[in-house]
Order: C-alpha cells, then structure tokens, then sequence
C-alpha cells in the first residue's frame, strides 16, 4: 500500500451550533478533539442527528466552528479547497454532462485541465469506468454514478478525501462491491479517508480506526482500532466482537438522551 506524506488532520476544541427556526440553540459539537494521521481510513459513527456530518462539513470547509479548529499538515482549514475531496451519498453529477466531462470539471475551473488532461482518463479506469466516457450520468447504475463521483473527487489530487455516507442509496450487493473497490483506490493512492457511516459493518470492513460519537452535543466517546488483516472477512469472530462492542456503545449512548434527526 502507498503511504501518504500529507493529509494529517487534527481538530482543536470543536464546537457548532445551530440556531433552529424557533429561534432554540442546538449544540452540535462540543469539545471535539482527533488526530488523524496521513494515509488512515478513519470512520466515523454514531446516532442518527449526532453530528457526523456536522464534523464532516466543518472539516470540507463548508461551514466554521464557533471555538477551535480544524488543521489540515498543520494549516487551519477556514473554507473548501481541492485540497480536500468530498462525495456525498447523492452523487452530484451534472447530469448534462458526460462522465468525463464530469470528471474534468475540477481541473477546468482551475483553469490546469490542459496540464492535467491526462489525469482524467486515468482516474477514469482507476474506479473502473473505462468505456463509459461518452455516456451521461441517466446512463450509469447507482454504483456507476458514485465511481464517477469518486474520480471526480480523486482527479484534483487531494490530501483528504471526504465520504458522507457514499454508499447510503445503494442496495446491499452493490453497496459490498462498492466497498471492495473503494478499499482497493485508497491502497493505491494513500490518500487520508474520513467516511461517515451508519452502518457498523462497513465501518468494521474498511477502517483503520473507528470514532464512535455520542448524541448531541457529540464529541468523540470512543476510538476503536480495527486489528483486522487486510483483506478482511466479515464472519471473522474478531470482526463480531468488534461489531458488538460497537453496538453496545451505541446502545449505551443512545439511552443517555433522546435524540432527534434534523441535524
């Protein structure tokens, strides 16, 4: 497996909050604090409307922390870069464009597609798509869709690449295949994963570590490493235990409060 130099991640005393249409505060975060080192596949999970993707956001760029920080290779993180590659659960294609032309988008704005041209069919064959160039995204499979989401992300390069439950939509077969494919692109780029999941198996499947937040005000309750061998098998009676545990902490959390979903 490549081993990444860049992409080390750490956050600082997060907090966000919201403020809700009646006019009520809600705390998302409190106190966040992580280290994510270069080259991890990190998970985060935790109750629905805890906060997951709230830390995602907060570490793209999209939105800012009340307190503290996130820091990407030591430089505070204070809007959306290339730098930082994010796929959402809906794969966002522009769907008047072609898969390649999706994929290129990215390096157009930034005015290096010229530079860079090759990179697209490069990234191309590494999800898999080689001879679905020309087609449109009402074209692709789900699956399809989300690999092209994948290259488009990958193409810039970046440091960290950012997963808000990508897999979500898809069924349970395409979903295992996708997670076969994903595991096998972050081996050869190297590339510093954060994944926002619900499910504890595909958490257990792909991570090196997993965080496991609690209900709001979340912070992270616990981190689990995964010592599970590459590749893995889900029937392992490591691979139970762990799924287990992480029930039972989840379980555990869940009874501390009620928890609500517009987050």
């Amino acid at each position: 497996m490549v081993k990444s130099e860049t992409g080390y991640i750490r956050a600082e005393n997060l907090r966000k909050e919201f403020v809700q249409p009646d006019g009520q505060t809600v705390v998302a975060l409190s106190n966040v604090n992580a280290e994510i080192k270069p080259g991890e596949f990190i998970s985060l999970i935790g109750p629905s409307g805890c906060g997951k993707s709230t830390f995602l956001r907060l570490l793209a760029g999209l939105t800012t922390p009340d307190e503290g920080a996130f820091t990407l290779d030591g430089v505070k993180i204070t809007d959306a870069s290339y730098e930082r590659g994010l796929v959402f659960q809906d794969p966002t294609l522009f769907p008047w464009l072609t898969i390649y032309d999706n994929v290129a988008f990215g390096l157009k704005v930034r005015s290096i597609y010229h530079e860079k041209k090759k990179d697209v069919l490069d990234f191309i064959r590494l999800v898999g798509l080689q001879g679905f160039e020309k087609a449109y995204p009402h074209q692709l499979s789900g699956g399809m869709a989300q690999r092209a989401a994948l290259a488009r992300a990958l193409v810039n390069h970046p440091k960290v690449l950012l997963l808000d439950e990508p897999f979500g939509a898809l069924d349970a077969f395409t979903r295992m295949n996708m997670q076969d494919e994903l595991i096998k692109i972050w081996q050869e780029r190297g590339t510093t994963t954060v994944m926002v999941t619900h499910d504890v198996d595909e958490a257990i499947y792909l991570s090196d570590r997993i965080f496991v937040m609690s209900p709001r005000p979340a912070r992270i309750e616990n981190i689990l490493e995964v010592e599970i061998g590459r590749p893995r098998e889900r029937d392992l009676p490591e691979f139970l235990r762990l799924r287990a545990k992480i029930l039972q902490i989840l379980d555990f959390a869940g009874k501390r409060e009620d928890i609500q979903y517009y987050l």
